[in-house]
């Protein structure tokens, strides 16, 4: 999160998410450990027992290890396919120890929360507890007021596709400096806040827009969705998020950590530069901290096959019924945003070599960056984790590209593109 850059990335498609369960894939074999301690890109591969070619993922795998020749620490990433499941990862999970990144590591997933978030509150709608069209102003009386801010003319709908124009509260300057920098972070990594506090930050700000005259990526907005949440269903969101999603689909590896600053075993270590400077090296630790200030805008954990467990399963109807299903697919065209074309109701287009209709959500956090993308039919899921937050300056959308579209990697960092 740069003020700008960094911060942005935190929020979405950075901080910055929701999701799930599938047909039961054939058990994965161990893979072999990845060589560490080298310099060069450490790599592990798992197949499933099935007639599945050794060579079926191969542009992926080298897609990853171009993320880590180009300076990431260490990525992990799966795929579910018809094949399925096939897991590879690339580079370090820990710089001290020399120890390679796990293909089963549990990670901060950031923004990919949000999906999960607009499918309860659309799971909510198809049961009667509430309307996209809902104003704020009828969940949560008085909240939204002051300074241009007016959540009497804000919809719920306009919270889940970041049409409502408040301001993103990551970007304030000096919440970033407080919370997510050196040396704030290091002096306030273990403090709690409120989701009432984010939206005080917020509402410092006037609105980039009025309600529904335009598209901005904000954070606030799955904030105040996640106390709607509580309000509509008399519980906490993370109950909610359990009970519906996560016991449901049987996310065994996926959490809600509350004010728990630590990462469950097995996982990496997350690293950043904290700093706005996209250049500085990833050199401090910085695992461990309350993800309190993301709450239902990015504070989930999970690992990639609980995401693609996720992913499509909800593609395939398991979570919410067709007309649900469609208005979440209905995307707001975004011709500017460099990683969507369209922005739905916590999912968005993802934008690929090939065209193909690819549906996704990113996460940044401090320290860790993750995608997943499923195609339409649920049927082929890709998520994938780097375990440090200089992803601005790596071509992962090449991972996308390589898994989906079959094209060559490369090493290139020209394309600068912020994990949202």
């Amino acid at each position: 999160m740069t003020t700008a850059r960094r911060i942005r990335r935190l929020g979405t498609v950075g901080l910055v998410a929701t999701a799930v369960a599938a047909t039961a894939f054939t058990a994965p074999a161990q893979a072999a450990p990845a060589q560490a301690g080298t310099g060069q890109a450490g790599t592990a591969q798992q197949q499933t027992r099935t007639a599945q070619t050794s060579t079926a993922h191969d542009r992926t795998q080298q897609a990853l290890d171009a993320l880590v020749r180009a300076g990431a620490t260490g990525v992990t990433a799966a795929v579910t396919d018809r094949d399925g499941v096939w897991k590879g990862t690339a580079g370090l999970g820990d710089t001290a120890t020399s120890t390679p990144r796990g293909a089963n590591d549990r990670f901060r997933i950031g923004s990919v929360t949000k999906t999960f978030v607009a499918t309860v509150l659309l799971q909510m709608e198809a049961e009667g507890r509430l309307d996209l069209d809902d104003t704020v102003e009828k969940h949560l009386p008085g909240l939204v007021r002051g300074n241009g801010n007016d959540g009497r003319k804000i919809t719920v709908r306009q919270l889940l596709n970041h049409t409502s124009g408040l301001f993103n509260y990551t970007s304030d300057p000096e919440f970033a400096q407080r919370n997510l920098f050196a040396p704030g972070f290091f002096e306030r990594r273990y403090d709690t806040h409120t989701p009432r506090d984010l939206v005080r930050v917020a509402l410092k700000h006037r609105p980039d827009f009025a309600p529904g005259a335009g598209h901005s990526y904000s954070n606030t907005g799955y904030i105040l969705a996640g106390m709607i949440i509580e309000k509509a269903g008399g519980n906490s969101y993370e109950h909610e998020i359990r009970e519906r999603i996560i016991k449901p689909l049987k996310l065994r590896a996926t959490i809600l950590p509350g004010t728990n600053p630590r990462l469950p075993a097995p996982s990496a270590r997350n690293y950043s530069s904290l700093t706005p400077d996209p250049a500085a090296p990833a050199v401090h630790d910085v695992t461990e901290h309350n993800m309190t200030w993301g709450w239902a805008a990015g504070d989930m954990i999970s690992t990639t096959t609980d995401l693609n467990r996720f992913f499509g399963a909800l593609m395939r109807g398991r979570l919410l019924p067709q007309r649900q299903l469609d208005a979440m697919l209905t995307a707001v065209p975004s011709s500017s945003h460099p990683l969507y074309s369209g922005y739905g109701l916590g999912i968005y287009t993802v934008r690929n070599a090939c065209g193909a209709e690819l549906w996704s959500h990113s996460g940044g956090v401090v320290g860790a960056g993750t995608e997943a993308v499923t195609t339409r039919d649920g049927r082929h899921t890709l998520t994938y984790n780097v375990n440090d937050d200089q992803v601005s300056r790596l071509s992962q959308v090449s991972v996308v590209d390589a898994e989906f579209c079959g094209t060559s990697t490369s090493d290139s960092t020209e394309r600068r593109v912020p994990l949202r």
